[in-house]
């Protein structure tokens, strides 16, 4: 399997990924980084979208309903050289399912998540995974 993206930015203005029907917009200035996503959280957000993708496909293989989950994930920057490491998770699955089997879920979620495990490669990470009922 191989992916695309296109990407492209103007002097001092912003950037933009552009990945199938979808744009996100982001800073690269001073002036946006208050208001726009810099590129470190977008490598965070692309790290808490394939934990989420994950919720869903197995929810599918370990035969789990959930009605929606949540993440939130933090890191640390290094100076020297330049890079993320210390990067935390906390996922929260909505769920009265008791076929839910959190620690198989976040095993799951942890071996055979392509960001997660590209990630794990260069940085440490840790998390939790939580069920709540609603």
């Amino acid at each position: 399997m191989r992916y695309f993206v296109n990407a492209s930015s103007s002097s001092k203005n912003n950037a933009s990924i552009a990945i199938k029907h979808t744009e996100i917009v982001f800073g690269t200035t001073p002036e946006s980084q208050d208001t726009l996503a810099n590129p470190a959280e977008l490598f965070l957000g692309s790290f808490a979208a394939c934990i989420l993708k994950n919720v869903e496909r197995f929810s599918t293989l370990m035969k789990f309903e959930y009605s929606n989950a949540e993440i939130r994930v933090s890191a640390t920057r290094l100076e020297k050289p330049p890079r993320m490491d210390g990067i935390k998770y906390e996922l929260i699955v909505y769920s009265t399912d008791n076929n839910l089997n959190m620690e198989l879920l976040k095993k799951n979620i942890e071996n055979f998540g392509t960001i997660f495990n590209t990630v794990k490669s260069s940085c440490t990470i840790t998390g939790a995974v939580k069920k709540l009922t609603v």
